[in-house]
């Protein structure tokens, strides 16, 4: 699982997708390991989840740590339009996911993008 291949220190773009315009719009450091999300537990929380136990948790979150935006922020769009980005999760038909795991080939190649 992503969770699990996250590291203190990795770095991961910051990828807003709830917005008119989805799309790469910085860059942050992972900065702690995965650790339960205590808001599955709130039950006055938005994200509350009965079926979420503290013992085997459903959600697990990560910090993060602000460290640039991106000199331009680069859209789904444009990244459907990089024959070299096919094969990356977040531009597959159908994905809904906004977190997903990144190589470093595609990451070089986003970068270059800038």
């Amino acid at each position: 699982m992503i969770r699990d291949d996250m590291s203190v220190g990795d770095l991961a773009f910051f990828y807003h997708s709830n917005c008119d315009e989805p799309g790469i719009y910085g860059i942050m450091t992972i900065n702690s390991e995965a650790y339960p999300d205590h808001t599955a537990f709130d039950k006055k929380a938005k994200y509350y989840d009965s079926k979420s136990n503290r013992e085997n948790p459903t959600w697990l979150m990560v910090d993060v740590k602000y460290k640039r935006k991106m000199k331009n922020t680069i859209t789904l769009k444009e990244l459907k339009s990089h024959r070299k980005l096919q094969n990356m999760k977040v531009v597959q038909r159908g994905n809904r996911l906004s977190i997903t795991e990144v190589d470093k080939k595609d990451w070089d190649y986003i970068l270059s993008l800038e």
